[in-house]
């Protein structure tokens, strides 16, 4: 495996070296900002760049690559930057280009936010609040990434859906069509009564869907676990009687188009005149970062007390998390990492929220 150092007197004149001599294809290993001293090249500027870099793989040399080196290789892809996203990051313009210039290596942990899916205002905020555009700011690229890394972490916050002290917990999981609701409350009650020996009740008030019904019924008499159809006030008021017992009872409701704001204001009223039901915004990773910011505040007329994000494991860009949060700040409860029941799904922490996104 070829890798090269390349140093010139401003990250620009490095980036088109690299570019000369190993092609728009190249791979960027690590930016650096140095000092002329002792035993340095012979610059005339007081300090200057350099760029560790490596050829892409070609065809011929994939097959010359030995096992060793594809483990190297498929450990650095998540931290790799082609030299077409160097050249395109050098050419953003105002403070961001000022800052990439004062230290380099903010480039790679960019590059590394905005490939996560976090939006780019977000991006560069953290960059500037970890310290990447002070002058004279020249940071380690492990430290860099760290500072940046814990901004991000002061962003996420979380929250225990039943760690109330004593008492009933009565948690409905809303939210639009498709997200996974019904999945999501099967893998909760499965974890709380095998894992954790709650007795749990499931009540479905999804009276759009039958299947969902009957999907959640099924569910149930695999666990062992009472389940409720309830259509209606009444039928919902007795199916908690019914069920006063169980520590835990999860809701499961009818998916809703974010825009109809009419029948989201019937469950409302349905769900809110029997407290203490405490509602939960169930949101897929992969709906659009607009469409996902109007979900929240539609659904927000049901006061949700946290988010559980879905299909985390059919996207790579899950920073839309971090963007929703900084957005409407909600703590998250749950994540889903995929379809298994019971074993696609992980109680939010932010270290568990922060190794997911990168």
């Amino acid at each position: 495996m070829q890798i090269r150092k390349y140093k010139a007197s401003t990250i620009h004149d490095a980036v088109n070296l690299v570019k000369q001599e190993l092609g728009p294809e190249a791979l960027i290993l690590s930016t650096h900002k140095m000092r002329a001293g002792k035993g340095a090249p012979s610059y005339k500027a007081q300090e200057f760049f350099e760029i560790t870099a490596m050829p892409p793989p070609s065809s011929t040399g994939r097959a010359l690559i030995d096992e060793r080196d594809h483990d190297f290789l498929g450990s650095l892809k998540s931290e790799l930057m082609s030299i077409k996203e160097m050249i395109f990051l050098l050419s953003r313009s105002g403070r961001l280009k000022e800052g990439f210039r004062l230290n380099p290596g903010a480039i790679e942990v960019y590059g590394r936010l905005i490939r996560s899916g976090i939006a780019e205002p977000y991006a560069e905020l953290f960059l500037e609040k970890g310290g990447a555009f002070k002058e004279n700011g020249e940071l380690p690229s492990k430290d860099l990434h760290e500072r940046v890394f814990k901004e991000v972490m002061k962003v996420i916050e979380v929250t225990d859906l039943f760690s109330h002290d004593s008492g009933q917990v009565i948690s409905a999981m809303i939210g639009p069509t498709g997200v996974g609701k019904t999945t999501t409350i099967a893998k909760l009650a499965a974890n709380l009564s095998l894992k954790q020996k709650k007795s749990v009740g499931l009540i479905s008030i999804d009276n759009y869907r039958i299947a969902a019904v009957d999907q959640l019924k099924t569910y149930a008499a695999i666990l062992g676990i009472p389940c409720f159809a309830a259509l209606s006030g009444a039928e919902l008021e007795f199916a908690l009687r019914r069920m006063k017992e169980k520590d835990i009872i999860l809701m499961d409701t009818a998916g809703h188009g974010h825009y109809d704001v009419e029948r989201i204001e019937g469950l409302r009223e349905l769900i809110g005149s029997y407290l203490p039901v405490r509602t939960h915004l169930v949101l897929s990773a992969v709906t659009n970062e607009l469409e996902m910011e109007r979900a929240a505040k539609n659904f927000g007329r049901l006061e949700f007390s946290s988010y559980i994000f879905t299909k985390t494991d059919e996207t790579q860009a899950r920073g839309v998390i971090v963007n929703q949060l900084l957005k409407l700040r909600t703590p998250v409860s749950f994540i889903t990492t995929g379809q298994r029941v019971p074993e696609d799904i992980f109680k939010a922490s932010k270290m568990g929220i922060l190794r997911l996104l990168f």
